[in-house]
C-alpha cells in the first residue's frame, strides 16, 4: 500500500516545509521556553523529510510523477508476426523486450535522479543549518544551567543562614527559660 501513491513532486515539496512549519508551531506554544530546541527539532525535522522524501523517488522511480516530460519510454516492434520466419524470430522478440525493458528503466532512474537530488539536497542544506543551530541551543542550555545553578547556590546560602538564625533564637529562648 503506497500512501504517498497519489502526491505530486510539488506537494511532496511542500508537505515538508509544512510539517517543519507545523511542528515549530505547535512546539513552540507548548513549551516556549525551549524555542532554540523548537527550531533545531525543525530543521532536523525537515530535513529528515526530505531525506525520506528522495529515498522515496528513488524507490518508487518508475513513478509517471518524476518524469519531466522528456523522453517517452521505447517500445519494441514484434518481429514474431513476421510470415514465414516469424516463428523463428520469437526469441529474439524476448531478447529485445529484455534489454527494452532494461533501457526503460534506466531512462525512469534518470529522470527521478534529479527530483531526490533535489531532496536530499535540501535535506543536506537543512542539516548544515542544524549545525550551528545545535551549539547555540546548548550554549543557551549551558547558560540557563549556570544560571539555575548559581540561583539554586544563592537559595541555599539564603536558607543556610535562616537556619543558622533559627538556632541562635532557639539558644536565646532557651538560655531564657533557663535563666528564670
Amino acid at each position: 500500500m503506497d500512501l504517498l501513491g497519489g502526491v505530486s513532486r510539488d506537494e511532496l515539496r511542500i508537505f515538508s516545509w509544512i510539517a517543519a512549519a507545523v511542528f515549530a508551531l505547535v512546539a513552540g506554544l507548548w513549551r516556549p521556553h525551549r524555542l532554540h530546541w523548537t527550531a533545531l527539532g525543525s530543521v532536523l525535522l525537515f530535513a529528515a523529510l526530505n531525506a525520506g522524501a528522495g529515498i522515496y523517488v528513488l524507490n518508487h522511480f518508475s513513478d509517471s510523477r518524476w518524469s519531466t516530460g522528456g523522453e517517452p519510454p521505447l517500445s519494441v516492434p514484434s518481429f514474431s508476426g513476421t510470415p514465414v520466419v516469424g516463428q523463428f524470430l520469437e526469441p529474439l522478440d524476448s531478447a529485445l523486450n529484455g534489454v527494452v525493458g532494461g533501457v526503460n528503466e534506466f531512462l525512469a532512474f534518470k529522470q527521478a535522479l534529479p527530483v531526490a537530488l533535489d531532496f536530499l539536497a535540501a535535506s543536506g542544506w537543512a542539516l548544515l543549518a542544524a549545525f550551528p543551530l545545535a551549539i547555540v541551543a546548548a550554549s543557551i542550555s549551558y547558560a540557563e544551567a549556570r544560571r539555575r545553578a548559581a540561583d539554586f547556590a544563592k537559595y541555599r546560602a539564603t536558607v543556610d543562614l535562616l537556619q543558622e538564625e533559627l538556632e541562635e533564637v532557639k539558644r536565646q529562648i532557651s538560655e531564657g527559660n533557663s535563666a528564670r
